[in-house]
């Protein structure tokens, strides 16, 4: 029988409102996901995923509406719930005049892991993340690719029970993807929760074990993948929910022949 504990939501938000002057970037969105799963966030640009996440994990202070992180509301008690929470945020900065190794190192000592423990994580992530030859160049001279997987690493650093990444193989080159794929993959498998908000359908489809597609700060669909789906690919779905694809040739100027 399923433990109580294991009914509680890894995230609950309910009529989350954000407004920006007259637009509402989110508006009363309600979204639940399971502990343990592999949830895809999915929607086009504009449709309020990054808002939606910042107001979930406690960057960004909502209107309206609260969220839960396994049963912690997230803005009554900021401290506890950020502590359950690994956070891949967009356009968040880091320290980035600390080398990866020193960045990884302060983040596990603001989560309060003990000392003994944490040069083996650092060292594990480091490996993990293919970024071992760069442990000791500063953040700053990091590629894209390399910033996204060391702030990965900080993420993962205290092992979180609820794991948010926005876009997290952006810029990140097909090698180190799939080994950050196959980390996720058995960090689920060992009852942890992914949320991936991602623009690629094709990684959402073949990663995640629930979705929602969004629009214009909306959940149009949410549920298991297949319920999702609906018997379409998910692209497919996604286009028939959304719209907004156009399906002529182009115009006449740009043709070759």
């Amino acid at each position: 029988m399923m433990s109580v504990a294991s009914e509680i939501p890894a995230l609950q938000l309910v009529g989350l409102v954000k407004r920006f002057g007259e637009r509402a970037a989110v508006a009363g969105l309600d979204l639940t996901v399971p502990a343990g799963s592999f949830y895809g966030l999915v929607g086009p640009n504009g449709a309020g995923k990054t808002t939606t996440l910042s107001m979930a994990t406690g960057l960004l202070r909502p209107d309206a509406g609260a969220a839960w992180v396994h049963g912690i509301d997230v803005w009554q008690q900021p401290v506890e719930a950020k502590r359950t929470i690994g956070n891949l945020a967009d356009g968040v900065r880091m320290f980035d005049r600390l080398t990866g190794e020193q960045l990884i190192t302060y983040t596990a000592m603001m989560f309060g892991i003990p000392r003994p423990e944490i040069a083996e994580r650092v060292a594990d992530l480091l490996a993990l993340m293919d970024l071992r030859e760069a442990a000791g160049t500063i953040v700053a001279d990091y590629s894209a690719g390399m910033a996204k997987k060391v702030a990965l690493a900080c993420a993962l650093v205290h092992a979180p029970g609820l794991l948010v990444l926005d876009e997290p193989f952006e810029s990140v080159d097909p090698v180190s993807a799939a080994n950050i794929e196959d980390v996720l993959r058995s960090y689920t498998a060992s009852g942890g929760t992914v949320v991936v908000s991602s623009h690629s359908m094709d990684l959402v489809q073949r990663m995640c074990d629930h979705v929602a597609v969004m629009s214009a700060g909306r959940v149009l669909a949410a549920g298991t993948l297949d319920e999702v789906r609906a018997g379409e690919s998910l692209q497919d779905r996604f286009f028939s929910l959304v719209g907004g694809r156009h399906t002529a040739e182009g115009p006449q100027w740009l043709r070759q022949s």
